[in-house]
């Protein structure tokens, strides 16, 4: 996820090399919607992503302003990551993924309705969601 290196100018490839592989979008999709936020959060998510990897990932979504990291207000040994503008601004491309693995796949019973719910008003329920992690965002600055 070198931040300087394109492979062509197609708007899709320069995304995905930003937050186009597997474990990049989980981070992204845990700190959106699974109120993770430390490295051990997201250690601890179900896909068991290798540490080492965790690290690559993290240290990639930085150098490209999808995340931000600050002090941890109770442990100096820990760090915050948040979500920046740039990333929170993935949150209807991540919805509509949702939207097509509900169509395909078999999903459990409170993502099924958060995806319901969505469905009913997508841009109302963008704007809700995206209030919530610029509150984060708001929040973070104001304790650092």
């Amino acid at each position: 996820m070198n931040t300087n290196k394109k492979r062509s100018d197609c708007p899709l490839s320069c995304s995905l090399d930003v937050f186009g592989d597997k474990w990049s979008l989980l981070i992204i999709r845990d700190l959106m919607f699974g109120n993770k936020c430390t490295y051990n959060d997201f250690l601890k998510s179900e896909e068991g992503i290798a540490t080492n990897i965790l690290a690559s990932r993290l240290k990639g979504l930085e150098e490209n302003g999808v995340i931000e990291k600050s002090a941890h207000p109770d442990s100096k040994a820990k760090i915050l990551y948040r979500l920046t503008q740039k990333g929170i601004d993935l949150l209807p491309i991540l919805m509509e993924v949702y939207i097509w693995s509900e169509k395909y796949y078999e999903i459990p019973t409170d993502i099924k309705a958060t995806i319901k719910e969505a469905k009913k008003d997508k841009d109302k329920f963008v704007k809700q969601v995206t209030e919530t992690l610029k509150n984060k965002i708001i929040e973070n600055k104001s304790s650092s």
